[in-house]
């Protein structure tokens, strides 16, 4: 009963309802009570904070840091419930306009700058047609903020951006993307320029995955931020922002998966081996767990993250449809035979193959087989 629970409509069917099931089947999110806002479970949480250290990590080796600013744009705070506020509180969309207020106060000279900073953050915006991930109320993203003293410097930057996104989506996501600039009709309102990389979805559609703009002078002269230029004179600050989302979750469903389920490429996997013992009674668990501990310590010691799975409440069978279900890219399999002849069953979940190997040296091939996945 369980198995049927788990299966997926097929994407030759029906594409759309195909990314729902598996979306919702495969632990990663579910609609929550609140109208167009999700509640991201676990398991697809752990892959957003993967794509979240490694962005983090690539914005931090080109000069960015952190900052946070106000999910509310406005002032006043709600001292007595029934008083009213003097200022209307209002939940941002994006944070440009909270932003420039405040770099007002930061700029006075050319030595301010530039201002290289990014937050992480929530956004909430009104959407008619939701779906999970790719379009919902509330969703999680970054947007970097940064302000510059010429408009050379703020077009790098934009352009630098993008790269840094393709880079991400193409060599750690292995999502192919084509970067581009928007027709004026599609640029972000207040850019001069928008950047975005867009990724090809398996039923011929592309998904926006990315922007970066350029956003020239107009958010300062808005916010009336100048600076003392190089020649001492006044000018406006010239800016940029960029940002990417929840909705690269929907990029890497869309990208990978099939209809037995998800497909996750090893950098992004929460645990990227999963190891099923097959035992009869309690003796060759207690043997099987012995050499599963010396397989999984060799395989984390080369920083391969590894679940054991020795719940005696679900049958191998099961197990071996779960995994696959949620995209884990390497399944190890040990029985008692396995144990008397030195071997293990590995099975990979991109091309649904299986071989028996030898023990002894299976953390190497792993490892190789591992970089073989993510690249391919």
């Amino acid at each position: 009963m369980a198995k049927e629970i788990k299966e997926l409509t097929s994407r030759a069917d029906d594409y759309s309802q195909w990314y729902n099931d598996l979306v919702i089947k495969a632990d990663l999110a579910e609609s929550s009570a609140v109208r167009g806002c999700m509640v991201i479970k676990p398991y697809g949480y752990a892959i957003w904070e993967k794509i979240q250290a490694e962005l983090d990590k690539m914005f931090k080796e080109t000069g960015h840091q952190n900052a946070y600013f106000p999910l509310l744009n406005g002032s006043g705070l709600i001292v007595d419930p029934d008083a009213k506020l003097e200022e209307e509180l209002i939940v941002r969309p994006t944070s440009e306009t909270i932003i420039w207020n405040t770099y007002k106060g930061w700029i006075q000279s050319y030595r301010d700058l530039p201002i290289l900073v990014n937050q992480w953050a929530n956004v909430v915006r009104w959407e008619m047609r939701t779906r999970l991930f790719l379009r919902t109320a509330e969703f999680l993203w970054q947007e970097g903020h940064t302000a510059h003293a010429t408009r050379e410097e703020a077009i790098e930057e934009a352009e630098k951006m993008l790269h840094v996104y393709a880079d991400f989506a193409e060599n750690f996501m292995a999502v192919p993307v084509l970067r581009g600039v928007k027709s004026p009709n599609e640029r972000f309102a207040g850019a001069i320029e928008t950047y975005c990389i867009e990724a090809m979805m398996q039923d011929g559609k592309a998904l926006q995955a990315g922007t970066s703009h350029f956003l020239g002078q107009n958010f300062a002269k808005a916010f009336d931020v100048t600076f003392v230029n190089k020649e001492n004179q006044q000018d406006y600050v010239w800016a940029t922002s960029w940002g990417v989302s929840t909705r690269l979750m929907g990029a890497l469903i869309m990208t990978h998966s099939d209809d037995n389920g998800l497909v996750l490429p090893p950098n992004l996997a929460p645990f990227q081996v999963v190891i099923v013992p097959i035992y009869k009674n309690e003796e060759q668990l207690n043997a099987i767990s012995e050499k599963v501990k010396e397989i999984t310590a060799k395989l984390k010691a080369l920083g391969i993250t590894v679940k054991y799975d020795n719940n005696d409440t679900k049958k191998p069978g099961w197990k071996f449809a779960e995994y696959e279900l949620k995209g884990v890219p390497v399944r190890l399999a040990m029985g008692a035979r396995d144990l008397e002849n030195g071997t293990v069953e590995v099975a990979r979940r991109d091309t649904l193959t299986k071989e028996t190997i030898a023990v002894d040296g299976v953390e190497l091939y792993i490892s190789k087989l591992l970089k073989e996945i993510q690249e391919i």
